[in-house]
């Protein structure tokens, strides 16, 4: 049975390269979390907001930087049972959660247009307010290196645009406030792996419109995430490095090669200086 010093100790152990180390590059590299920051780390029951909670916990615990820590569960209208899952991995992996309510799945259950869309920017107003009211400058959510490029494929195909989910943002409803994503360069295979290691189950996606709906497609339907989970998996089997170019894609952008571009509400076309 593994305990949760056991746990924690694989992540600076055996996955010292793979996720320890990019989530102390990823903290560096993005400036995520500074002297006196409190941070509000927001755990959804899955396995990415549980490993993120265990290397902020941590961190915590040995860095020379001196910061706080809440970890934080938002209950938006779990079944029981998901509840209790969520409360149990909290409690094998030595996690001291706080658990507040909201009626988010009871608000966008009967939502036919985008409900995800809709649950999620909910969700965030909700932990920005719960992390604001006990103290905390910072909230910290569990997207890792493939949501991230994902991110970048899905604006790209769907959306019609170059752009990526940040590694920070500020609030724009909420002064003062940051959101963070301290497993911005952890991957998510790295992330299954630790979890199989460790022998740990979490919960996958447990809101009330997935549930109602998990049945409803037909065989082979999947979510544009998915579909772009997939086509980068095919693209992988040519080229192994095709999911860090993506990301590089983005931080290697050249202006003088875009036909045009847009800084807020600024517009910029090639035409503007080509004749300079």
């Amino acid at each position: 049975m593994h305990t949760a010093e056991s746990i924690e100790n694989s992540i600076v152990k055996k996955y010292k390269k793979t996720i320890w180390g990019r989530f102390i590059k990823g903290l560096k590299e993005y400036r995520l979390i500074n002297a006196g920051d409190k941070v509000a780390v927001c755990i959804s029951g899955g396995k990415d907001s549980m490993l993120m909670a265990k290397c902020i916990q941590r961190l915590q615990k040995y860095s020379d930087v001196p910061f706080g820590a809440e970890y934080i569960v938002m209950d938006p209208g779990y079944s029981k049972a998901n509840r209790r899952r969520i409360i149990d991995s909290a409690d094998l992996l030595g996690i001291p959660i706080k658990i507040f309510e909201s009626d988010i799945f009871g608000a966008v259950v009967n939502v036919e247009q985008s409900p995800c869309y809709l649950c999620a920017r909910m969700r965030r107003g909700y932990l920005y307010s719960f992390a604001k009211s006990i103290g905390c400058n910072k909230i910290a959510l569990g997207h890792h290196f493939d949501d991230v490029i994902e991110t970048i494929l899905m604006g790209m195909l769907y959306g019609g645009q170059v752009q990526t989910m940040l590694p920070k943002l500020h609030s724009t409803n909420f002064e003062g406030m940051e959101l963070i994503r301290p497993l911005y360069l952890v991957r998510e295979a790295d992330i299954i792996s630790w979890r199989n290691y460790n022998e740990l189950s979490f919960l996958r996606c447990a809101c009330r419109f997935t549930e109602r709906t998990a049945n409803a497609f037909a065989p082979g339907d999947v979510s544009k995430r998915e579909e772009i989970k997939q086509l980068i998996a095919a693209l992988k089997k040519v080229n192994p490095n095709v999911d860090i170019n993506i990301f590089r894609s983005v931080e290697n952008v050249n202006l003088d090669t875009l036909i045009s571009y847009h800084n807020k509400d600024e517009y910029h076309s090639f035409l503007d200086k080509f004749d300079d």
